[in-house]
């Protein structure tokens, strides 16, 4: 996946139906937080070994709800002016440090 090839598509996407008024970063981070809560749902009432084994239908609705966040996400750091490739690079670097590999 392409981001910032992504990150144009969704400029596009927005322009074309006048949203980008609505655009905000406040806006999109509140946007992705209902997203969020929906792929929750999808998971409510799973026992554990029941979230590892979803149905075909269940498989395909998380794939729309996580879709929906991530393209929130991509275009909050669009917005926000974070290139995501040089934070998760950065992130990933920061994690390997606070939580080393344990030595077996």
């Amino acid at each position: 996946m392409d981001i910032s090839t992504l990150q144009q598509r969704l400029r596009q996407f927005a322009a074309d139906r006048d949203w980008q008024p609505y655009q905000t970063p406040k806006n999109l981070a509140m946007a992705m937080t209902v997203e969020a809560a929906e792929l929750l749902e999808i998971f409510q009432w799973l026992t554990p070994e029941q979230s590892l084994d979803l149905s075909d239908d269940q498989r395909r609705h998380l794939g729309e709800e996580l879709s929906d966040v991530l393209l929130y996400l991509v275009q909050i750091a669009d917005h926000g002016g974070v290139d995501l490739d040089a934070a998760v690079e950065r992130k990933l670097a920061m994690n390997a440090i606070k939580h080393p590999a344990s030595k077996s």
